[in-house]
């Protein structure tokens, strides 16, 4: 069997790793588009649904919440860095009363079957979040949830292309047009050469959608620009610190190691595929970055990155075959969950491309589905 994937970032590339993995004749094309989400993700990696979740979004999330320890095991396995880590996560405020909140909430939470990778919660008095995050201000107080994890997307989607590869993966760098006979998807079309396939998945992020609209297909599937902006802060080393979710303004930020903050994004549906750092966006993210981290004016402005995140037209993701043109799967529109949902995502894909069923319910999912 003969499978195509379009799409290089985090849901193409574990696509490609689970077929190959398979044994399935993988090939994997990618564009390059500047803007892939991948690329641009902050990197917070929390994929448990809270409560109020509709049920097969979350069982959705259970299980790629249990899916992401064993496959960078599997990564690492093969001597590939995702760029991954367990660092665990704050949640703070300067309210009392949201802070036990926040505290019962997901303390019952981590209790459920499902939830054990949330690890332990601890209650954090005032003062506390700072000895953790050092660049917080004093006065916060909150939690600790053991569990959450940061990932590098660029090193991630390389790792798993490159384990992909390792396992016979064919992967180029070319502009794909989706072909058929009529009845059916039977491969792309590269430079004007015909690559034909038993199945192809459109894994294009918020380009999807141009791929299958020549097959009067839509998909409810639009680009989300995000500017997020990276500083590097001196004398600090940030490899071990926490990410942080401020949630009063329901606002987060991260580190990396050596000493870099990543802080943002802007969220702007109407902008398009227009690439650029704006004004506007960059006043934006650096302010609101400075407001909640004031120690962050001495910072050095290290880049501003612009991603296109695929978001959906009624905030579900967007997985499945189309009844109307068989041998095409889409595996799309997470929108700012790419990195925590998008490599189960990609190996539910990898599934159905070979004819499998799939081990939760998608058909909330379909992306032929009328929004």
């Amino acid at each position: 069997m003969r499978v195509i994937v379009l799409g290089g970032g985090i849901v193409g590339a574990s696509a490609a790793f689970h077929l190959s993995s398979r044994g399935v004749a993988t090939t994997l094309v990618d564009r390059g588009h500047p803007g892939q989400a991948t690329a641009a993700g902050a990197g917070i990696v929390f994929p448990w649904p809270f409560p109020g979740v509709a049920r097969q979004l979350g069982d959705f999330q259970l299980r790629a919440a249990a899916h992401y320890p064993d496959l960078v095991a599997d990564l690492v396995a093969d001597g590939e860095d995702p760029g991954y880590e367990v660092v665990g996560g704050l949640s703070v405020s300067t309210d009392n009363g949201t802070a036990d909140q926040d505290f019962e909430l997901v303390s019952s939470l981590a209790a459920q079957s499902g939830y054990e990778g949330i690890g332990e919660v601890t209650r954090l008095a005032a003062g506390a979040p700072s000895r953790h995050f050092p660049l917080l201000p004093g006065d916060y107080q909150g939690i600790h949830v053991a569990g959450m994890a940061r990932v590098d997307g660029r090193r991630a989607s390389a790792a798993l292309s490159n384990a992909a590869e390792q396992r016979g993966t064919r992967h180029l760098r070319a502009e794909a047009e989706l072909i058929g006979d009529g009845d059916r998807v039977t491969g792309v079309r590269l430079g004007g050469e015909e690559h034909r396939a038993d199945a192809v998945i459109v894994a294009a992020g918020a380009w999807s959608a141009r791929l299958l609209s020549p097959f009067d297909v839509t998909v409810p599937v639009f680009p989300v620009r995000g500017q997020i902006t990276h500083f590097a802060v001196p004398g600090q080393a940030t490899g071990d610190w926490p990410c942080v979710r401020l949630g009063e303004r329901d606002y987060y930020v991260l580190a990396f190691p050596p000493n870099r903050i990543v802080a943002g994004a802007t969220r702007e549906p109407g902008a398009g595929f227009d690439y650029r750092v704006t004004g506007a966006g960059l006043r934006q993210v650096v302010t609101e970055a400075i407001d909640v981290l004031p120690g962050l004016a001495e910072a050095t402005v290290l880049e501003t990155r612009v991603g296109f995140r695929p978001g959906s037209r009624d905030g579900l993701p967007i997985l499945g075959t189309i009844e109307s043109l068989p041998g095409v799967v889409v595996a799309t529109g997470l929108g700012a969950e790419g990195l925590s949902l998008g490599p189960y995502q990609g190996a539910v894909a990898a599934r159905l491309a070979v004819g499998e069923g799939a081990d939760t319910d998608l058909s909330p999912f379909r992306p032929d589905r009328q929004v």
